[in-house]
């Protein structure tokens, strides 16, 4: 599978769906994409096709917003790059993405053609998530450490040893000192490994929801967007309420929607949405998928973005496949990972819910505006 510069428009949002509502604003990029796959496109490789050679792991740390007070030298990843060859020895045959969702669903791809290295169709993650100790890697008991960061200004770092834990604190520090965000590439591993502690194909899925989001049409029926986009309706209404609150390192929110035939839809999120409770019973939870789409547009909303008023769709992708398989996945990446309590770490199956009422008469929210900013000091 190759990536043109006429998939741009597609791969952005399939990654903003994959975000969850959070993973930076991908749109940010697309500018640079265009003009890099101008030139040619950036095929997508399997990790069977490349066997032990050394992949790195890329994408940035931080909050996306500061990258318009703290503006990208273009050499950031690249820098990365040479710090972590510089600190291990090993000189990578491929990179690919540790988060292909927002923002780090995208970057990887001028990197890959600016170092002439392929580009391989998995991640460590399958959607947006938070920590350095939520990646794929680290739960299946592998090392993302000795890492690599680069900020704007110059400033290279590595990291190298400490349990994830530790490792995701150090980071953060750093990014904060930095400014904001930096770059960042993870331990070289065998490309083979990536077939039992990756997500395999979120690129090539993101690619997938973005087509198929194109071909939706205006103010599309909720069952038409989720037989398109291969998810299931929770319901959809008017958003009534929205509190935020300076809980944690990332702070919180809680989203509540007057759902007709669905009941009252209240939606945690952090940095992306978490849990989804129809009349107080969770029905919906990570590491599933869970979206806030305008119901007129069909533009995904950002969790930092939505606000009272909204008329939104609640739609619920499946998990990642990796996810989805691990009976533990609760623990790493569910509700309570995130503090809202282990009795929503078990979701009743989602119900797919009655057809909704036509939003009311207002201005529907387009893919720029719905699609928020993205996070702060979260990547």
């Amino acid at each position: 599978m190759e990536v043109t510069a006429g998939d741009v428009d597609a791969l952005v949002t399939g990654v903003l769906l994959l975000g969850s509502g959070g993973g930076g604003d991908a749109r940010v990029y697309a500018h640079v994409l265009r003009s890099v796959l101008a030139a040619g496109p950036v095929r997508l490789h399997s990790p069977a096709e490349l066997g032990d050679a050394p992949v790195l792991p890329v994408g940035m740390l931080g909050g996306t917003r500061v990258l318009g007070e703290k503006l990208p030298s273009g050499d950031e990843l690249p820098a990365a790059v040479r710090a972590l060859v510089r600190w291990t020895g090993v000189t990578p045959a491929a990179v690919m993405p540790f988060e292909a969702a927002g923002l780090n669903g995208v970057l990887p791809l001028p990197l890959a053609h600016q170092l002439g290295l392929p580009l391989v169709d998995a991640d460590l993650m399958g959607r947006a998530l938070p920590r350095v100790d939520q990646l794929t890697r680290v739960v299946a008991g592998g090392a993302v450490t000795p890492m690599a960061l680069a900020e704007p200004a110059g400033q290279t770092v590595v990291v190298d040893g400490g349990d994830p834990v530790s490792t995701e604190l150090t980071v953060r520090a750093f990014v904060a000192q930095a400014g904001g965000w930096a770059g960042a590439v993870m331990a070289p591993a065998p490309a083979a490994a990536a077939l039992g502690d990756a997500c395999l194909g979120t690129l090539g899925r993101a690619l997938g929801l973005g087509r198929a989001h194109a071909g939706l049409g205006d103010t599309p029926a909720p069952a038409r967007v989720a037989d398109a986009l291969g998810g299931h309706p929770v319901g959809g209404g008017r958003v009534v309420d929205v509190r935020r609150s300076p809980v944690g390192r990332f702070g919180r929110a809680a989203v509540t929607v007057d759902a007709p035939g669905a009941g009252v839809l209240r939606i945690e999120a952090e940095n992306e949405y978490l849990l989804v409770l129809a009349d107080g019973e969770p029905v919906a939870a990570s590491p599933e998928v869970i979206v806030l789409l305008d119901r007129r547009s069909a533009a995904p909303i950002a969790a930092d973005a939505v606000r009272s008023g909204d008329d939104v769709l609640v739609l619920v992708l499946p998990a990642p496949p990796w996810w989805a398989a691990r009976p533990d996945a609760a623990v790493h990446v569910g509700p309570q990972a995130f503090g809202l309590g282990p009795a929503a770490a078990a979701p009743r199956p989602v119900r797919p819910a009655p057809a909704a009422e036509p939003p009311a008469p207002h201005a529907a929210r387009s893919a720029s505006t719905a699609a928020g900013t993205g996070q702060e000091a979260r990547r």
